[in-house]
């Protein structure tokens, strides 16, 4: 049954082709940098799947990857923003945030990074409804970068620009034994939320149709091709 509605899903679903680079970065902050030598284009978050929470930030991501990592790029503006956990694993998603699911080899198990502005991450891995926690051994593997610092943020109104790097290591994967993507069809999708915001507001870069707001949803992803 799960798969009938896999497939019936993946109708309007986004695909992606992700290219492969030569260099590696020296660290987070050089992201921008490589991707912009790259030419990589930037791909909107901007799929608004509840009525109720209209309100749409301008939100974009570009993504590669290389032999060792899977490297990413946000830029957002948006009316507010507010960054209340200042640990790893803690209520990101009620800050302005950021998040990358990925099944990276198509199976049911897929993994939630998610990063509140100041790069605080929670990661979990898993198949839907038994999902595990990363140690902090595996989140110090993925290193961010944010234009706001690490320091917490009250809420602050007015229109603000932020953006966020993170280079995630195959050894992220905890549950899988990934040595490289070249080749591999995966599946995800990219979201931007802030479920306490003052205009709270769930993004994502492939629709969703889902009666109420909720990312974990692998049925719904994207297909990301790892060219």
């Amino acid at each position: 049954m799960k798969q009938e509605v896999m497939t019936q899903t993946l109708i309007d679903a986004k695909d992606l082709h992700i290219r492969r680079l030569d260099h590696f970065p020296g660290d987070a902050k050089q992201v921008p940098h490589l991707l912009d030598q790259a030419k990589l284009p930037f791909q909107a978050v901007d799929v608004v799947n509840w009525p109720d929470y209209p309100y749409c930030p301008q939100v974009a991501f570009r993504i590669a990857y290389t032999d060792k990592a899977i490297l990413i790029h946000y830029k957002v503006t948006e009316s507010d923003v507010r960054a209340v956990a200042t640990k790893d694993n803690g209520r990101v998603w009620e800050d302005a945030c950021v998040e990358f699911f990925i099944a990276p080899e198509g199976d049911s198990n897929y993994y939630n990074f998610e990063f509140n502005c100041i790069g605080r991450l929670l990661l979990h891995g898993g198949a839907p409804g038994s999902r595990n926690m990363a140690s902090d051994s595996i989140l110090s593997l993925v290193e961010r970068w944010t234009s706001l610092g690490t320091n917490a943020i009250d809420e602050q109104p007015g229109a603000i620009n932020w953006e966020l790097t993170a280079i995630i290591p195959y050894e992220a994967f905890f549950l899988h034994n990934i040595h490289s993507m070249k080749g591999k069809q995966a599946r995800g999708n990219f979201y931007k939320c802030g479920d306490h915001l003052k205009t709270p507001h769930f993004l994502s870069w492939s629709p969703i149709h889902l009666e109420k707001p909720m990312f974990h949803c692998p049925e719904y992803f994207g297909v990301l091709q790892f060219d």
